[in-house]
């Protein structure tokens, strides 16, 4: 079975580089500014943000698209620019409540502000986006390494159901090893059994749930990630996140556990 595993390791890291942009067209653009970055202080309208250490915003830029996380929540959407002028469009955002409130309160104000940019600069590792009365100052964020598929464990950091994603509840796992065994569970309920490969597609042929009820608010949850583990599905390694999809359109965003 290890040869197996070794097998289907490769063809993710192929799918990864694919995800990842290593074969994009060779017209593409790529601006200086992309990457992933943090803020490290802001105000809107004049008004300081608030920033909570244990619940840092992030700011992700790749081409004209956007994402990241207002202290609590994802978010994602897409961006104009031209030349050093930049415009927000309408964010999707997953809805999630945070404690402490001052998280929620710094997500407001965080979104509220880059409805208010106009343009971005950048020098070095700091890019600054302003606006009239309103400025964010973000440090850049070098890529973490990249985990490798088997021996890790992954925590489900969101449900992707078409282009929504949603958080999740307690805490979710998936761990596949090089023997070809897997394990994990749902939040609610936990699974063991074996994993293959099918070119770039992984199957769980052999999957033992246990037997137990779900609390109301896991039920969905719990449907879910097994639908999309149950079905055949495609992974992507993006540094610490493991993106896993069906055919279907629905998905599973994982991390690393550090």
């Amino acid at each position: 079975m290890r040869s197996v595993a070794l097998a289907a390791y490769a063809a993710v890291a192929v799918l990864t580089l694919t995800a990842c942009g290593e074969q994009a067209p060779a017209d593409s653009v790529r601006h200086d500014w992309d990457g992933a970055w943090v803020l490290t202080s802001g105000n809107d309208t004049g008004v300081p943000l608030v920033l909570v250490p244990t619940h840092p915003v992030t700011l992700v830029l790749v081409g004209d698209d956007v994402s990241g996380i207002a202290a609590c929540n994802h978010y994602g959407g897409t961006i104009t620019r031209n030349g050093g002028s930049i415009a927000f469009g309408a964010m999707s955002m997953t809805e999630m409540a945070c404690s402490p409130e001052s998280a929620m309160t710094l997500e407001a104000a965080y979104h509220a502000a880059l409805a208010d940019v106009t343009t971005a600069t950048i020098d070095g590792d700091t890019l600054v986006l302003s606006g009239a009365g309103t400025r964010l100052t973000f440090a850049f964020e070098p890529p973490p390494p990249t985990a490798e598929l088997l021996g890790t464990t992954w925590l489900l950091d969101s449900l992707i159901t078409g282009d929504a994603a949603s958080s999740v509840a307690g805490k979710p796992t998936l761990q596949l090893r090089a023997d070809g065994t897997v394990s994990g569970s749902t939040g609610c309920r936990s699974f063991e059994g074996t994993w293959t490969e099918h070119g770039a597609r992984l199957d769980f042929p052999e999957l033992t749930v246990t037997d137990q009820a779900c609390t109301p608010a896991l039920v969905d949850q719990d449907d879910h990630v097994l639908s999309v583990l149950g079905d055949g599905f495609t992974a992507a390694i993006d540094g610490p996140t493991l993106t896993v999809s069906d055919p279907d359109g629905n998905g599973l965003v994982y991390r690393a556990k550090d």
